[in-house]
């Protein structure tokens, strides 16, 4: 599948920095993206929601595409077969992933497969290295077992189960599905930095952008389709839902961007575990907008989170 051609997409002095400031501002973005879709909840089932966000953001993405093209030193890059399938199976996996994710919902012990979910920084690291050979130094290593620690602590104080609990419910149902929906999203970021790898050339930013847009109009179809076979009535919702469903897609939009522009700079596990720093931001909102008060545990696991953050910047 043309990987000779996705090595020569990472430049040392091209991203190696960038995809940091990237990284943050598309964590930051995404928390945005979240806190608008929670307007949306009661006027939308979770497929119509879903829907929402990828079918607004579309214009903007093409938008975005032929700005950059029409820009000096931008060229449009030509897709291939190699490309389609991995946008085919990134673009399938990021939505089964969500899918497995809303479905532990229903099951009276969801915080369990929640957190086992969020074992997917380190599955992405692991699918990073068989598809596509992105090692990671031992500082990273290192850094993803520290956030995940942190992730664990934070959830576990978050839900109420204990961190023993945790430890032994790895079998459980739930957490099969926790760990499934972590899969999905690391092959999800691992397929759509192989995907723009994939169109080889120097333009990272281009690359990157074409990249976007292909998968969210690939979603869109997909996720029309599903809709209109499934649940009929949340096109016309959607439609009217515009007001605040517009914000939803450019929120998501720009976000996306940030991800896709890092994740080809940079090793997609690099860039899922900086940003985890989109926990740091949901917990500093929580406790110094909401004044929420904040247990010993989830300080633990924030702190860890950042150390995990530090160990990975300054490794």
């Amino acid at each position: 599948m043309r990987h000779a051609s996705i090595g020569a997409g990472v430049r040392k002095g091209d991203g190696i920095e960038l995809w940091i400031p990237i990284t943050i501002a598309a964590a930051f973005l995404q928390n945005l993206r979240s806190m608008l879709q929670k307007h949306l909840k009661g006027r939308l089932s979770t497929g119509g929601a879903t829907y929402a966000r990828f079918i607004y953001a579309v214009p903007f993405a093409v938008i975005y595409v032929a700005g950059l093209a029409a820009a000096p030193g931008f060229d449009l890059p030509a897709p291939h077969a190699t490309f389609a399938i991995y946008i085919v199976i990134g673009g399938l996996a990021q939505i089964v992933a969500t899918a497995l994710l809303v479905t532990l919902f229903s099951f009276r012990n969801f915080a369990v497969g929640t957190t086992y979910s969020k074992t997917e920084t380190l599955q992405t690291a692991i699918f990073g290295l068989v598809i596509l050979g992105d090692q990671l130094s031992g500082a990273a290593v290192a850094a993803i077992l520290v956030s995940l620690t942190g992730v664990i602590a934070l959830s576990s104080s978050q839900s109420g189960v204990g961190l023993g609990r945790l430890l032994t419910a790895w079998t459980e149902r739930t957490a099969l599905i926790g760990l499934a929906s972590g899969a999905a999203f690391g092959i999800s970021a691992v397929s759509y930095r192989a995907a723009a790898l994939s169109l080889g050339g120097e333009g990272v930013w281009i690359q990157a952008a074409f990249t976007l847009a292909c998968v969210l109009c690939f979603q869109t179809l997909v996720m029309g389709g599903y809709l209109l076979w499934r649940e009929p009535g949340q096109i016309k919702a959607v439609v009217a839902a515009w007001p605040v469903a517009i914000w939803v897609g450019i929120a998501g939009m720009i976000g996306s961007v940030g991800w896709f522009t890092a994740m080809t700079m940079q090793n997609a596990a690099y860039v899922r575990a900086l940003g985890q720093i989109e926990l740091v931001f949901t917990f500093l909102a929580a406790h110094l907008v909401f004044r929420e008060t904040s247990t010993r545990l989830e300080v633990t696991g924030i702190l860890l989170i950042m150390g995990g953050i530090l160990i990975l910047l300054l490794g």
